[in-house]
């Protein structure tokens, strides 16, 4: 049996990237999953590949949630979980970053896992969890990323706060908190024809060979298999916290 046999899990952000990775493991797992993107063409080819439901759903929007929900239901009776992927990544100094440019980040990141909280929570069955995806820079700063630094340290209190408030109804939320992970956001050859993704890797490899005390960038299957503990029962004691996977960056700094 897989270990989400018979659930039913809406992933925001799912047609690339981390959430991709979500999906495809979660279906592997029994899951049935509802893919949850802007990216209309590339979120119903792979839901096609996988045998799930896709839905074209702006996060940042109450009509897109409730539309979602809707689906999710009217494809398969009820609800069970909830990952909270989706998110966008500027690049500003703070004195140089615009408020459109905030609100924007603000918008995706941190409304948006409020609203998919809010519209599905009340969907959940019993028993159900909620994974929200927040960050490495949701507990540490880091310059040049500060608009994505305050959403997700958002969206850690957020998941602090519907920790508490859900749980007479033993519904989980917990949050994931990725370092630099290989996917579109941090390697951008990923969106480009023209490109080669896998060098790209390569060099991100070096690169953080120096940073990173396990030497190299994360993997998206790698967050995808934290974010199906955290939604499976082998995390069923475990509420309201969040789960750093960085490679240890966060553990400090090695001057040897």
């Amino acid at each position: 049996m897989g270990k989400l046999d018979g659930r039913v899990v809406i992933i925001t952000g799912a047609a690339r990237g981390q959430g991709e990775q979500e999906a495809r493991l979660f279906r592997a797992e029994g899951a049935r999953v509802v893919i949850g993107d802007v990216l209309d063409d590339q979120g119903e080819a792979l839901a096609k590949e996988i045998g799930a439901r896709y839905v074209h759903l702006d996060v940042g929007t109450e009509e897109g949630w409730q539309e979602a929900v809707a689906a999710a239901k009217a494809a398969y009776g009820h609800l069970d979980g909830l990952v909270n992927n989706a998110g966008i990544l500027r690049f500003n100094a703070l004195v140089d970053t615009p408020l459109d440019e905030f609100m924007q980040v603000v918008q995706v990141n941190q409304v948006g896992c409020f609203l998919g909280m809010k519209t599905v929570a009340p969907e959940l069955a019993d028993g159900g969890t909620i994974v929200n995806t927040a960050s490495y820079t949701a507990l540490t700063g880091m310059a040049a990323v500060g608009t994505y630094a305050a959403t997700k340290h958002a969206v850690l209190g957020l998941t602090r706060v519907a920790a508490l408030e859900l749980a007479n109804r033993g519904i989980r939320v917990n949050a994931i908190c990725p370092g630099a992970i290989d996917t579109a956001m941090a390697n951008p050859a990923r969106l480009d024809p023209d490109a080669d993704p896998e060098e790209m890797s390569r060099a991100l490899d070096e690169l953080y060979r120096r940073l990173v005390p396990l030497g190299r960038i994360g993997r998206p299957e790698e967050v995808a298999r934290l974010a199906l503990f955290l939604t499976s029962a082998d995390s069923s004691y475990i509420t309201g916290q969040p789960f750093v996977i960085d490679g240890g960056w966060l553990a400090g700094v090695s001057i040897i």
